[in-house]
């Protein structure tokens, strides 16, 4: 089993951009042995010629140094062909663990040295034990200290005109809210009553990112792994959910087919029992699904963060308020985003008099107000009799990190609940807003929306 040592030796002559990013933090200290001999013999290459040796080069160079005929020699070989069969590691986990390991050598390395110092055996005073370990204990990649305002002007330019990779939608009026998407790293909420269409809306998004060609990831904690994908069959085969079950195994394959050859992407779905899971449980499914599936998601959907449990406060029952809890699992849930590098996408239910409203309000979030506070985007999905009737569905939109919430601040979509679908209106704002940019629209009666188009079939 390869060391750590040896993994990171590996990718500092296969991995330009971990090299770059760890090399000028890791000292020969660190390593002990046939290691150090190793990390010596790439760093004066590097210093030397200023690109990445290989295994063949740094055997070479190894043989014509003055420790070829050393009693390790042949160890110091080994290790320098296993270089050969390198395999690609992840680059954030690659760092951040060559980082921890940095760390716990250097401070392993000042205890010793403070040992050896009050023992007589060091050159140094006790008066420099502080200092040694303060040293110790502040190794780590990141050397920014603060945004500069004046040196660092070229640098903030070159991030206002960033192109921010964005998960888009296949909803028109859902690209204009959110700028084009939704970024990576955040945390996205749809508030709704019971069997408004959260879960519709959800599937319908994933659906829509899986034939983008995107990895997809869809948890659930309320329905079983066969609902969620049904709901997705129906969508992209275009076969109303109940007939599903009528569909001849060669018709049904040959659907499969269809999707498989556009869509280069994969999607996931993973039950949990209900209240059971929590980000743990997700981290360890990622890292699985990495290791046994070679999936990297580029979105994952959690059905839905209310129903998930707290990695943070486990074990105290009743004892904690659902404000409390509820928002440390969207904190922890946004976390998981950050560390992903993903967006995610969850639900939560609304009040009781939020259900009975034709015009709801951030207030009317179920159990917690601190999960609008911790999420990035928040739109509500309004539904009342008549726009059932209408196969429409209201979005309102309650908090927005990415544009003006009040810019088109409520729209409707068109919704195909036997297709698990959601469509775009030829009008989505008619009756909804006088202006839309308006810092304040006047309350309107949702009731009298009753604007329809034709369905425009999903193109997979």
């Amino acid at each position: 089993m390869e060391k750590l040592e040896d993994t990171i030796l590996n990718n500092l002559i296969h991995n330009e951009t971990f090299c770059r990013k760890a090399l000028p933090h890791i000292k020969p200290d660190y390593f002990t042995g046939v290691d150090r001999i190793v990390y010596e013999l790439i760093v004066s290459f590097i210093g030397k010629y200023n690109k990445l040796p290989t295994s063949q080069i740094l055997n070479i160079e190894y043989q014509k140094s003055d420790r070829a005929n050393a009693a390790n020699a042949h160890d110091v070989l080994t290790l320098i062909d296993s270089f050969a069969n390198h395999v690609d590691a992840e680059l954030e986990w690659l760092v951040n663990t060559t980082e921890k390991w940095c760390k716990d050598r250097a401070v392993h390395n000042g205890v010793m040295e403070a040992i050896s110092i009050i023992d007589g055996k060091g050159d140094k005073a006790e008066g420099a034990i502080p200092d040694i370990l303060n040293k110790a204990l502040s190794v780590t990649f990141d050397t920014t200290v603060g945004h500069d305002f004046i040196d660092d002007a070229d640098k903030r330019f070159d991030f206002y005109h960033l192109v921010e990779d964005k998960m888009p939608f296949d909803l028109e009026m859902f690209n204009t809210i959110t700028g084009g998407g939704v970024p990576n790293k955040t945390l996205n909420i749809l508030l709704a009553g019971t069997g408004v269409g959260k879960s519709l809306a959800m599937c319908h998004f994933a659906s829509a990112a899986l034939s983008q060609g995107k990895n997809v990831l869809y948890i659930t904690l309320e329905m079983a792994e066969e609902r969620i994908a049904e709901r997705i069959d129906a969508n992209l085969m275009d076969v109303a959910i109940d007939k599903l079950k009528d569909l001849d195994k060669p018709t049904f394959d040959r659907k499969m087919d269809k999707i498989r050859s556009k869509s280069a992407g994969k999607l996931i779905v993973k039950e949990y029992p209900t209240a059971s899971a929590h980000v743990n449980h997700f981290r360890a499914l990622l890292t699985e699904l990495k290791m046994k599936k070679k999936f990297k998601p580029d979105v994952i959907y959690i059905d839905y963060l209310n129903i998930c449990a707290s990695s943070r406060m486990k074990g105290l029952g009743n004892s904690i308020n659902t404000y409390v809890m509820v928002k440390a699992i969207a904190e922890e849930i946004r976390g998981l985003a950050v560390e992903f590098n993903v967006p995610i996408w969850s639900a939560t239910q609304v009040t009781r008099g939020g259900y009975s409203s034709s015009d709801v309000e951030l207030t009317d979030t179920s159990e917690s107000f601190g999960l609008p506070a911790t999420c990035d985007l928040m739109v509500a999905l309004i539904s009342t009799e008549q726009l059932e009737s209408q196969n429409q569905i209201v979005v309102k939109q309650l908090k927005n990190r990415y544009n003006d919430p009040a810019m088109n601040k409520r729209f409707a979509v068109g919704v195909d609940r036997s297709k698990m679908r959601l469509y775009d209106l030829e009008d989505p704002t008619h009756g909804l807003v006088a202006d839309s940019h308006v810092a304040v629209a006047p309350a309107v009666n949702v009731d009298a929306m009753v604007r329809t188009t034709a369905f425009d079939d999903f193109k997979v």
